[in-house]
Formats: C-alpha cells, sequence, structure tokens
C-alpha cells in the first residue's frame, strides 16, 4: 500500500515536534512489572483501570484527565483497595510522556485526542492502547501506523472482539467457508441515545483544563445543559464534529472492524451514505440516523460489499440482539455476530441453527497487549494499528459522504477521495498549535 502523504490532504497544519523520551521498557523477564498511565479516567477510562487492576505484574501509577474532580474518585474506586497505590495525577498528557518509569499509555480519552496522543507516547518511547476510533480522520491513521513502525512500540487498537475466543472462532468458521462464499455483511448499531437537550456557552468549571480537553480541534465555547453542567463534557461530545464521530465512530467501528475482517478487505473502492437529525431538535451535531453502503474488492478479486444502519431509539431485532451486531451472508447460508463474544451460523434456505458459541470478556484484549509489551512483539496484537486505521476510516467516509450528499469513489491506495475537494477537506484537520498530528512523525 502507498503512503498517504499530508499534500494529498487540506494544507495548513505546521508540523509538531517530535517528542524525544525515554522509558524503561525493554522487558528483563516475564515477571517484570508494568507501569500504566491511564489518560482519560471517566466512561471507558474506567474499563481500563478495572483490568489493569484484575491483571497480574501491572500497577498504574499515573491517573491523567483535564477535569481534575475525576482524580478522588477513580483513585478511591480502583486504586485504594490495592497495597501498590500511590498513583500520580495529571492534567496535561505531556507530563504524563515526560515520566520515564511509565511504560504504557492507556488512552481513552475523547476521539479528537487518540491519534495525537498515540503519535506523541510511541515517540516518548511508551507503548499504547487507544480506544476505538483509533482516529478522528482519515489522515490521521496512516500516521499513526507510520509513527508505531518508526519507533517499533506496540500498539493495540480497542476494538476487543478481536481477542474473544468465540468471536475468533466464529471468523475462522466463515473463512474455512462454513456458509460458503461470502459476498456481503450488514452492520447494526442500534444504541439507545436519548436527547440531550439544548445548549448555550458558559465558563468551564475552575478543575477543568478547557485548553488541553479542547487539544487539537480549534478553540470553541464551552456548552453547558439547562441544568447549567457540562453539556459534551464528559460523554455527548461523541455528536459534536470537533471532538468525535458519532455513533458510527463510537458503537459502530467494533461492526465495521468485524465485517471487515470477515470479509478479508481493507479500503473500500466506493462509499455512499446518507444521514440526518431526526427525532429531537437537540444540540446533537453529528446524525444520529444514517445508512452507508460500501464496495471493495475482495482477495479473490471479487466485489465484497458492506452495510451500515444506525438509529438510536426504538427499534426491531435484526442481528440476535437489538443493540449491535453483524451479519454476514453466503452462498449456503448466514452468520449472525450478535455480540463481542460469539456468533450464530445459520444454514440452508430455511435458516436452521447448525452451530454457535459465545465465550469473551474485555480483559482478553488488555492481556494480548500486555504480553506482546513484555515479549517488544508489535505484531502480536489482535488489533494492529494497520486494522485500527482500516476500520476507523469506513466511518469517516461515511459520514463524510453524508455530509457532502454524494457518493464517494475512493483511491485505494492513497485513501483520498477521487476528484472531490470537498469531500477530502473532511479527511483531515486544521490543527491547533501545539497539538498539531505531524506529517513527519
Amino acid at each position: 500500500m502507498e503512503k498517504m502523504t499530508r499534500r494529498n490532504f487540506v494544507k495548513g497544519a505546521a508540523t509538531a515536534a517530535v517528542l524525544i523520551g525515554t522509558s524503561k521498557t525493554g522487558w528483563a523477564g516475564a515477571n517484570e512489572r508494568i507501569r500504566v498511565a491511564v489518560a482519560g479516567i471517566n466512561g471507558r477510562g474506567k474499563t481500563h483501570l478495572g483490568a489493569y487492576r484484575a491483571l497480574d505484574n501491572v500497577e498504574v501509577t499515573t491517573l491523567c484527565d483535564p477535569d481534575s474532580r475525576l482524580f478522588e474518585p477513580r483513585a478511591k474506586q480502583f486504586l485504594e483497595r490495592d497495597s501498590r497505590s500511590s498513583a500520580k495525577f495529571e492534567q496535561d498528557i505531556r507530563r504524563v510522556l515526560d515520566d520515564p518509569d511509565i511504560d504504557v499509555v492507556s488512552i481513552a480519552t475523547p476521539n479528537h485526542w487518540h491519534s495525537l496522543a498515540t503519535i506523541w507516547a510511541v515517540q516518548a518511547g511508551k507503548d499504547v492502547y487507544v480506544e476505538k476510533p483509533m482516529t478522528h480522520n482519515v489522515f490521521e491513521g496512516q500516521q499513526v501506523i507510520k509513527a508505531a513502525e518508526k519507533y517499533k512500540r506496540v500498539v493495540q487498537h480497542g476494538t476487543q472482539l478481536r481477542s474473544n475466543p468465540g468471536f475468533r472462532e466464529g471468523i475462522d468458521l466463515l473463512h474455512n467457508g462454513i456458509i460458503g462464499d461470502v459476498y456481503m455483511a450488514r452492520c447494526v448499531c442500534y444504541k439507545w441515545r436519548p436527547s440531550i437537550g439544548p445548549g448555550h456557552a458558559g465558563a468551564p468549571p475552575a478543575e477543568l483544563d478547557w485548553n488541553i480537553w479542547q487539544g487539537p480541534a480549534q478553540e470553541h465555547e464551552f456548552m453547558l445543559n439547562e441544568q447549567n453542567e457540562g453539556l459534551f463534557v464528559h460523554y455527548y461530545w461523541h455528536w459534536v464534529w470537533a471532538y468525535g464521530n458519532g455513533d458510527i465512530g463510537n458503537q459502530g467501528v467494533h461492526q465495521l472492524d468485524a465485517a471487515r475482517w470477515g470479509l478479508g478487505v481493507d479500503t473500500p473502492y466506493r462509499c455512499a451514505s446518507m444521514g440526518g437529525l431526526f427525532l429531537w431538535d437537540d444540540a446533537k451535531e453529528i446524525y444520529n440516523v444514517s445508512s452507508s453502503s460500501f464496495m471493495f474488492t475482495g482477495q479473490d478479486g471479487k466485489d465484497k460489499m458492506m452495510t451500515l444502519e444506525v438509529r438510536p431509539w426504538m427499534t426491531n431485532d435484526e442481528v440476535g440482539g437489538k443493540s449491535f451486531g453483524v451479519l454476514f451472508y453466503g452462498s449456503e447460508g448466514y452468520m449472525s455476530f450478535p455480540n463481542y463474544e460469539g456468533y450464530k451460523v445459520f444454514k440452508g434456505e430455511k435458516g436452521e441453527l447448525v452451530k454457535e458459541n459465545s465465550d469473551g470478556d474485555d480483559i482478553n484484549h488488555f492481556r494480548n497487549f500486555l504480553e506482546c509489551v513484555r515479549n517488544a512483539n508489535p505484531e502480536g496484537v489482535n488489533a494492529h494499528p494497520r486494522e485500527g486505521h482500516f476500520s476507523s476510516a469506513l466511518s469517516h467516509y461515511a459520514l463524510t459522504g453524508a455530509r457532502v450528499n454524494r457518493v464517494l469513489e475512493i483511491d485505494t491506495e492513497t485513501h483520498m477521495v477521487k476528484n472531490d475537494d470537498e469531500a477530502n477537506t473532511h479527511l483531515t484537520r486544521n490543527y491547533r498549535e501545539p497539538f498539531v498530528v505531524p506529517v513527519e512523525v
């Protein structure tokens, strides 16, 4: 695959200075304790803290979040029961990366920070677990891949289904022909997402470093809800263009990742997508209802098709579970993956259930990551940054296609949209100094 260069994108972002740090990582043995900093300690960050606490020879030494109000409750919840608790607290991730005693940075920040934090961390000699989507736009994905390769660091993308035995078994069966020739995958993302109400500008709380929280995004006013509390901080930023990627990039990226894996494809050559804001007149900016289709050239040279449906409210069961899932269609039957743990195989014209399994837990993904850290094995992770890039990019193409309201014809080598400057402006961003994803990593 030809590497994407910044000149393919809109010019204007300055190159960030490379952070050259040190880390003691260079493992003496399997019993060496790994010291972890968790960046972003709300939402998924709590899952990270719980997983590291449950694994042997791992110590969370630093909690990092721009909102210092979170430090005391997280320390009490996850660290104080542990005799090893002596955690540091940092609001600025750059201070974390300066610490030579930190081996791993586990990133559960809002999406707009994922790629920059990952790049800075590997430049500083740290290994990284980064939540999905790995990127806020397509340009960032290629930069993360280049940085991980250049600095030879372990990077695990947070699509945890790739480490679950039941899910892996199902994908193996799919690849080995249990439903014949597979030609299509259908993804559904139906998480319950209510109205967030209106918003109005106001002052951020004193404990929140609003400059650090915004990071790579351009300066925006802090928004309050009707109760004069933060509207987008700490969760509803998912539906703001500057920070999130809607539910396509929040929940849907899991299903897009599974569908890509099952079909054995990377970059689509075409994307058609429609979307809108339905049901409520609230402060969301990113579409809460959308329908997207992708066309790929498979490894066998034949076309493969993928679809994704997103809606936020009451719905019917389409995949064996109302919330989310993936269906694969083949010449001899179909398969349902209704969760992160397993599958069901249906064969023949009557769709008879012939095989199923469910076996998985989030901690498998963290365990796989730490094993690769101990063995200095970047290629051993189950969700390599290459996979994080390709799967995250699908969410960006889907949103972009709906945003410009036309079919995107995609160059599978450069990952750019052919002959469409407007669409390509949405595949990168103008970064705010000094929080710039660098051209030269």
